[in-house]
């Protein structure tokens, strides 16, 4: 008996430790849950477990509040339910006994002897925190009970479950209060106690039905069966009892409360436990049974199955405790401490020096943290230069924008007043320069696009790094200095990148190796119409000779009529169809503009075709060329540039005496979050210190 107060008085201390604190924690303590609707009788179970009246009573929700109850068995005159069957001492249901007294958790080192005053306390201090309204909290009460007449338990008494709204109870109060109890009674070291009334549908019963949810198996829920002194004649709960309706692993335990009548007039509760006695033992269905039924039994049994619960958790709420400790432990040391001190000129100079390490190892792929699902850091800088810009200057058609058309004309005019015997260079340059230029734009979107990555990157690094969290206004600072060095370096860049494409403009270098000659380029077009003309005409098969019209390039040698040659300007002029006056000259002034007006012609064609292929063929080595090269530019001015840099930027405009101050100002969030890393850390010692004397 001693050890299992022993067990239960250390669950009960860690409870008190960390309910004081104030602090949601992760330390899930075994503890018995009560459960049932709002009319299953759950306050007078209480009651009668603990011998007195001390819960608020009236319609509607009356526990609005978690009531977490500490029952302490204590040496006195009176023995506690359920080791005594001889009748128990008659009294006032609340009259004063030094033995017995209330404590709360809110109001240390006040004792309740009064246990009506216990009633109008938890009424007071649930009102302070919900208000006067039926609005519910999940902040619990802690009451701890000392009394000679208890066995050593804990039980969290949870609202009543309500199904309609009544008078200014909230539009979703059924939710509200479900929501609470499943948080209380879903965690595993919790023993669900279901309160349902024997004399309705067990299958009806909302607290059953709420357990069955969490606990599908019953291996941690026990039945209370109320009201069992109200079934219709004839009728009991023996098979409940057996397990043959639902099943529960810890079974039932079916009692007699008082009813509202006795409640009304004041009957004891020590006179109410006196006829469930009676009730039972001389029920014809629960004679042979009695021993196992009944608030004393009841009381018995949870004390029993919650010491075997908490010698069965023990190790694993030691275990939790501990890693808990280590976690705010290491938490509160980031924060500076308890007290938040740290020496500015060093927390400024390391978190450079951490910054810049982190920015280096993000760019260059040696960090800890890769991710498996995306590109980061580095790599997304590759992605930029490898895919987007290749691809962005590979997919540049040199003769989108120019047309065959639009070469011929420029063929024209580079050739001067001289027509060129051989294809014109001029016209060449004049349009590979041209299509040179178009670089310059992708290029310079690769910049852009290289600095937003620089900026993700520093956007991670001011997430990651602990000093941000708890200095905003370091974390601003250091925002507006690397954002503004990037910037810097940016213009740089950007010239860098636009006089690589003015280079490549400006000189046209048709020795390049990989650069397509002109004879060359001519022989292949050649080759290209020749294989486009139609196949000569063949000899005739029955006389040898050729047919006729064939000879001499398609005339007769006998025919003297000559076929007037095309002019050199043949497609820029209409063949005037008009009637011209015999004598009058055939010579006209050149019209304002002159314009191609037909097809181009074989020569025209030819050339033209040449023109584009040595195009083709330079344009690919220059966009070879600035594929290659952009990257280096780029990677020289602004990436490796900031690497090597970054650090010494940031020491001179962050690392001065003047400023070290306002740069460390905390968050009032920060100095939040210190006091209650400093609660927990202090909870979690005494909660490590009470679980060591196990």
């Amino acid at each position: 008996m001693a050890m299992d107060q022993q067990l239960i008085s250390l669950i009960n201390k860690l409870q008190d430790v960390f309910s004081s604190i104030g602090v949601n924690n992760n330390i899930d303590l075994p503890q018995i849950a009560v459960i049932g609707s709002q009319s299953s009788g759950k306050s007078s179970v209480l009651e009668n477990i603990v011998g007195r009246d001390f819960l608020p009573r009236g319609t509607g929700i009356v526990t609005r509040r978690p009531l977490i109850l500490q029952l302490i068995h204590r040496v006195g005159t009176s023995k506690p339910n359920g080791t005594d069957k001889d009748k128990p001492e008659e009294k006032g249901s609340n009259a004063n006994n030094a033995d017995e007294w209330g404590e709360f958790l809110h109001l240390p080192g006040q004792k309740f002897f009064d246990f009506g005053k216990i009633r109008e306390e938890i009424v007071r201090d649930t009102e302070k925190m919900t208000g006067k309204n039926a609005g519910i909290s999940p902040n619990p009460i802690n009451l701890r009970i000392f009394s000679p007449n208890v066995l050593t338990l804990t039980l969290v008494d949870l609202p009543g479950l309500t199904k309609v709204p009544v008078g200014d109870q909230p539009r979703d109060i059924e939710r509200q209060i479900k929501d609470m109890l499943v948080k209380y009674i879903s965690k595993p070291n919790a023993i669900i106690l279901a309160v349902t009334a024997a004399n309705t549908d067990l299958a009806n019963s909302d607290g059953l039905k709420l357990a069955r949810d969490v606990d599908p198996d019953g291996t941690r829920t026990i039945g209370v069966l109320t009201k069992v002194d109200l079934m219709d004649q004839g009728t009991d709960v023996v098979d409940i009892l057996a397990g043959r309706i639902i099943p529960l692993r810890l079974g039932y335990v079916p009692v007699v409360n008082r009813g509202q009548r006795d409640i009304d007039q004041s009957k004891s509760i020590a006179s109410a436990l006196e006829n469930e006695r009676n009730f039972f033992e001389n029920h014809p269905s629960y004679a042979s049974k009695a021993q196992y039924c009944g608030t004393p039994y009841l009381a018995r049994k949870l004390n029993v199955i919650l010491m075997h619960h908490i010698r069965a958790t023990l190790p694993d709420i030691k275990a939790r405790i501990g890693q808990q400790l280590a976690k705010y432990s290491a938490e509160l040391k980031a924060l500076g401490g308890a007290m938040g001190e740290t020496n500015p000129g060093s927390v400024v100079l390391s978190t450079i020096t951490e910054f810049c390490s982190e920015f280096r190892t993000t760019i260059d792929g040696n960090t800890s943290d890769l991710s498996l699902n995306e590109l980061s850091g580095g790599a997304r800088i590759s992605f930029v230069f490898h895919e987007l810009f290749n691809n962005g200057v590979k997919s540049i058609d040199p003769f989108d924008q120019v047309k065959d058309g639009d070469i011929r004309t420029i063929l024209y005019n580079s050739s001067g007043s001289t027509p060129s015997l051989f294809v014109g260079t001029t016209a060449f340059e004049v349009i590979v320069k041209q299509q040179i230029r178009r670089l310059e734009e992708p290029s310079i979107k690769c910049c852009q696009l290289v600095y937003d990555e620089l900026i993700r990157i520093l956007g991670q690094l001011l997430v990651k790094t602990s000093s941000f969290k708890r200095y905003p206004e370091l974390r601003d600072r250091f925002n507006s200095v690397v954002i503004g060095f990037f910037k810097e370096s940016m213009v740089p860049t950007q010239k860098l990148v636009s006089d690589m494409v003015a280079m490549q403009a400006c000189y046209v270098n048709t020795t390049h190796p990989d650069f397509l000659n002109g004879h060359k380029a001519m022989q292949i077009v050649q080759d290209r119409l020749n294989a486009n003309k139609p196949p000569e005409k063949a000899v005739d098969p029955k006389s040898g000779k050729l047919a006729p019209g064939v000879l001499n390039n398609g005339r007769d040698l006998d025919a003297d009529f000559k076929k007037e040659e095309p002019s050199f300007f043949g497609s820029f002029f209409a063949k005037d169809k008009a009637p011209r006056r015999k004598g009058t000259p055939i010579m006209e002034a050149p019209p304002a503009v002159i314009k191609p007006v037909a097809s181009l012609n074989e020569r025209e064609i030819m050339e033209t075709e040449v023109i584009k292929l040595l195009i083709m063929s330079y344009f690919a080595v220059v966009k070879r060329e600035m594929i290659d090269m952009v990257p280096k530019a780029i990677t020289l001015t602004l990436v490796s540039y900031a690497k090597e840099n970054l650090q010494r930027v940031l020491l001179e405009h962050l690392y001065k005496p003047e400023i070290l101050e306002e740069l460390l100002k905390e968050s009032p969030d920060i100095v939040a979050r210190r006091k209650e890393c400093v609660k927990m850390v202090g909870a979690l010692n005494q909660a490590e210190a009470i679980i060591a004397t196990v």
